[in-house]
């Protein structure tokens, strides 16, 4: 069978037509930091399957976890019922962030969806009604529909549905640096507040790192101010460390640069380590003690595989793996590595800036051509990475070796001077 002919005829991959206008690799397994094709290629991960393989892929311990609970109970229906994988799970997830009540969904994007739909019960809860939304230009939040509703509506990929998606409100991102001035930002905020705040449930947004919108660092200093705002008008905040989360910015979530503590948080890819498909919501006790003890009763949404035994298995074991791990010492040996490395073409003629934090290591180009060109160098010199507009950036395991690491940077330098050296004006 020539899967790699069912593929191109039957399958629709992420952001891609059908069939697909880029290239498409066959993979045949992975280890470790590796990614080895059918066609005998072995690459370096510098994308960590989109942020979520933390650990690296085919870890003992997570399959263990997995293999152990797959003999018992792969999954049952959580309306109604409970098991301990899912109790360890929230306990643990509990103790991480210090917040009470946790809803555990099966992605990112719905966790979103039921963060705002979580604020909206609170307010309604109150005898307020408020359906908008405050969220950052640039922002990326998903791509569902109440999740694109807050990613940015000009800058982003969700700009086709505008006329159908939910209208909210956005303001100024702060500035791009991890001490830059965030002031004007802050003046942003408080006007929109201050004309809209009584149609406001919340205030979503990426802390200190704007992903898919920009891959943006920020001062965390920001969320200090803006958490104030939101407090003297009774906004919530949520936010969302999906790609943040699990120690990517050298905190265990990224909101720990800062001093504020969100009222609803969202969580997932490095949750499960990569292995399996699982989010969560994680709120105050006052936010789900307000909803429930009102007339509103119940928070309606339940995903059949909510809670899956399998999932919360492997979270489990990966937050386990992560707790006793010297992760934070392995993630500011990759930064020094990144910063290092990739400031070598920060004065190219190609490159707009480069920036980096923890494990997350981004070249910005000034302009958006060079994507496809990126990738297939990165293939051909045995490096697996997926350029995004203006984006060349990498983010790695946390147990990826000097040697992996050099070979991912090393190839990203010797991709830009390829790139001069074939569009020399």
């Amino acid at each position: 069978m020539n899967y790699l002919e069912i593929d191109n005829n039957h399958l629709w991959h992420p952001y891609n037509s059908l069939p697909s206008k880029t290239p498409i690799w066959a993979v045949k397994k992975t280890k470790k930091s590796k990614i080895y094709f059918e066609d005998a290629k072995v690459l370096v991960d510098g994308m960590s399957s989109w942020w979520s393989a933390i650990h690296g892929y085919n870890n003992k311990r997570i399959y263990k976890a997995l293999k152990k609970q797959a003999k018992t109970m792969p999954h049952i229906m959580f309306g109604g019922l409970t098991h301990e994988p899912a109790s360890i799970l929230a306990k643990n997830l509990v103790n991480l962030t210090g917040l009470n009540s946790v809803f555990l969904c099966d992605s990112g994007s719905v966790s979103v969806e039921v963060a705002l739909k979580t604020a909206i019960l609170y307010q309604k809860a109150k005898s307020k009604e408020k359906f908008k939304f405050l969220a950052l230009e640039n922002a990326y939040h998903g791509d569902t529909l109440g999740a694109m509703s807050v990613c940015d509506p000009k800058n982003s990929m969700h700009s086709l549905y505008g006329d159908y998606l939910s209208k909210n409100i956005f303001v100024k991102s702060p500035n791009l640096g991890f001490d830059s001035d965030f002031s004007e930002a802050i003046e942003d905020l408080k006007e929109k507040l201050t004309k809209y705040h009584q149609d406001i449930a919340a205030f979503i947004l990426e802390p200190v790192v704007q992903g898919a919108g920009g891959m943006r660092i920020y001062n965390p200093k920001y969320l200090n101010e803006a958490k104030k705002l939101c407090e003297k008008y009774d906004i919530l905040m949520i936010l969302d460390e999906i790609a943040t989360g699990f120690g990517h910015t050298k905190k265990m979530f990224a909101y720990e640069h800062s001093d504020i503590k969100p009222d609803i948080l969202t969580i997932g890819k490095g949750l499960t380590g990569g292995t399996l498909t699982m989010a969560a919501m994680i709120t105050s006790k006052n936010i789900s003690d307000v909803i429930s003890n009102s007339e509103i009763g119940v928070l309606m949404h339940g995903p059949t595989f909510m809670a899956n035994p399998l999932a919360c298995s492997v979270a489990n074991a990966s937050i386990e793996i992560l707790l006793n791990s010297s992760w934070e010492k392995k993630v500011s040996k990759i930064e020094n590595v990144f910063q290092t490395k990739l400031n070598k073409v920060k004065n190219s003629d190609l490159v707009k800036d480069v920036r980096c934090i923890g494990a997350i290591g981004v070249i910005e180009l000034e302009n958006d051509i060079y994507a496809k060109e990126l990738q297939e160098f990165c293939v051909e010199n045995g490096v697996w990475l997926r350029p995004f507009g203006r984006l060349f950036y990498s983010i790695v395991a946390y147990t990826i070796s000097e040697k992996k690491l050099l070979k991912i940077t090393n190839t990203m330098i010797e991709a830009i001077k390829y790139l001069e050296s074939k569009h020399a004006k």
